[in-house]
């Protein structure tokens, strides 16, 4: 479940994110009123079984019932884990076409759920980010500089909000930001392992910032305007 909206007196328009149909939109009858119908399984980010039926020429399915798989409810929901929840949610809302489906990026989605379990909500951002900016075929290449083509290595790296890549230190543009070694090693690990691997790691708001910073860039510009959950995250001080 990604969003919902209020639509006529007690129906919900919601949004959906399936495994196999990829987004779909579609009207909750009566959802304000039907407890036993939805119950808590119109919240963010809750995996559900949804039961819904598609009309020829119609845009909007018909939601009939949800069936809770997991819910974000079942623990203590903090101000930092509810902004954690809303950006996977705007995320996947604002960057997936509708009705195409997307299994790895489905998986993704749930693992990440899986460890994102408290108000520690760094490295499963990072992580979410990092992959999906990958998964959508927006990520660059992070070892080479984009205008000369010269390999990064350790060597210092930039990047610029209307460039596409990497950008070694005679190519980067005025105003470029710098994407540490550091940061650049911490992509690479988490690209080879899964997410539950980084679970016991101290993850401060500082470690991989500027990381986090380059793909917001980038997604933003796929997307062409602000996410509002990028302006909390930034101005967070969990």
């Amino acid at each position: 479940m990604l969003r919902t909206y209020p639509m006529r007196e007690a129906d919900l328009l919601v949004t959906l994110f399936t495994r196999v149909e990829g987004k779909v939109r579609g009207v909750a009858r009566s959802a304000k009123k039907s407890k036993r119908r939805f119950g808590g399984a119109l919240e963010p980010m809750t995996h559900v079984r949804a039961f819904y039926d598609v009309r020829e020429r119609q845009e909007l399915v018909r939601l009939d019932a949800c069936e809770v798989l997991a819910s974000p409810l079942a623990r203590e929901v903090g101000y930092a884990r509810a902004v954690g929840l809303a950006h996977l949610a705007e995320l996947l809302d604002e960057l997936l076409p509708d009705h195409e489906g997307n299994d790895a990026i489905f998986r993704l989605t749930l693992s990440v759920l899986q460890v994102m379990t408290n108000d520690n909500i760094w490295m499963p951002v990072t992580y979410f980010d990092l992959w999906l900016t990958r998964l959508t075929g927006f990520l660059p290449e992070l070892t080479e500089c984009v205008v000369c083509g010269r390999e990064l290595n350790a060597d210092r790296a930039y990047f610029h909000a209307l460039a596409d890549g990497m950008m070694c230190a005679e190519d980067k543009r005025l105003a470029s930001s710098e994407l540490s070694n550091e940061s650049r090693l911490l992509a690479a690990q988490m690209f080879r392992a899964p997410v539950e691997t980084f679970a016991e790691t101290p993850w401060p708001k500082a470690l991989g910032m500027d990381l986090r910073k380059f793909l917001m860039q980038i997604l933003q510009r796929h997307i062409e305007k602000k996410l509002v959950t990028a302006g909390m995250l930034e101005k967070g001080s969990f």
